[in-house]
């Protein structure tokens, strides 16, 4: 059923409109490392754009690292560090305004040798990012990670989606990873921790969309090894209690290489989707557009094609209907920025 599925669906050739560059490689001197990015776009029209950067992913003293697109302008600031930690490693960055005017910071503050020993680390800003304050961490549990934005639910409350990684071997994702979310109450200012999300491989980094108030869809990258797995799909939870609990995560309809993937839900209230279509290689990465809060799929289109990988996307629309997407490429060295609006993906209909 899954096969046929896919085969149905409408895979558009990529359009002249998605316009794509390079924003920044292994010359930037942040160091080779640039991975993954988290885009943000502000209430005075700039965008913000965050990565981890470093000589590798699991090398000592990587930092956190932003550039700014001012409103109006076409070219983005070079990086400048906003977080590093004299003692441990730095990973995920996210960053996002809340509907109040503040910019937060998430990201991960590595205790060990792999990511299960992480914690997560907030920081915010009142000035868009200018100025940021201490850092301080969310939780002390153990193996608590973060990869993508927070959203603003129908109640008021920000869910922010987080993960719980387990294990010490680097190329596989053990069975009993989690996804879960906490949700703060910007009145009392407090954070509750949800329930977990289990599934038949394990899941982490799940992609939240709410669409009807206190029913949420979120999908998440799967556990288990990197290529080759047939089996392997991106995993789809619901909650229908405003993300305190969540069903248990079953196979969706999409192929995922164990990577990646960001959902975001548009000004019409349309989902948009952006995923690695691949049980093998985190190429091509894919668009894909529903229009019934996730239930059908008829529109996909490749936003990125090759033996490349387009990996661990981050995508947000602004007030005019464009898209902004940034992902990374060139085995992680580089940032790639792509932008384009609906209508290009769905071809001009």
């Amino acid at each position: 059923m899954k096969t046929l599925v896919a085969a149905l669906a409408l895979l558009l050739p990529v359009s002249a409109e998605i316009q794509t560059k390079r924003l920044f490689g292994p010359e930037t001197p942040t160091g080779p490392y640039k991975h993954p990015s988290c885009v943000e776009a502000l209430d005075n029209g700039d965008l913000l754009l965050v990565y981890y950067g470093g000589e590798g992913e699991y090398a000592g003293g990587t930092a956190l690292f932003m550039s700014r697109k001012k409103a109006g302008q076409e070219g983005w600031t070079a990086p400048v560090q906003i977080a590093r930690d004299p003692f441990y490693a730095l990973g995920n960055g996210v960053v996002w305004q809340a509907p109040d005017g503040v910019v937060w910071l998430f990201y991960v503050v590595r205790f060990g040798e792999t990511w299960s020993t992480s914690r997560v680390a907030a920081r915010v800003s009142q000035d868009r990012g200018a100025t940021w304050s201490d850092p301080s961490l969310l939780r002390l549990d153990e193996g608590w990670m973060v990869r993508g934005k927070p959203i603003v639910l129908t109640s008021g409350r920000y869910l922010l989606p987080l993960y719980h990684e387990t294990g010490t071997d680097r190329e596989i994702v053990p069975a009993d990873t989690t996804s879960l979310f906490l949700i703060y109450d910007p009145g009392t200012k407090k954070w509750a921790e949800s329930g977990r999300v289990r599934s038949r491989l394990g899941n982490l980094q799940p992609a939240p969309a709410e669409v009807a108030p206190g029913h949420i869809v979120a999908f998440c990258r799967r556990g288990g090894g990197y290529g080759g797995q047939k089996d392997g799909w991106l995993v789809r939870t619901e909650s229908k209690d405003g993300g305190m609990t969540w069903s248990r995560g079953e196979d969706s309809e999409f192929p995922n290489p164990n990577s990646a993937v960001e959902m975001i839900k548009l000004r019409n209230g349309k989902l948009l989707l952006f995923y690695n279509d691949s049980f093998s290689d985190r190429t091509p990465l894919t668009a894909a557009l529903s229009a019934d809060g996730g239930k059908t799929w008829p529109v996909k289109r490749d936003i990125e094609t090759g033996k490349d990988s387009y990996a661990y996307p981050s995508a947000v629309e602004t007030p005019d209907g464009r898209i902004h997407l940034v992902y990374t490429t060139n085995g992680r060295r580089a940032v790639t920025y792509s932008v384009f609006t609906e209508s290009d993906l769905a071809g001009g209909k």
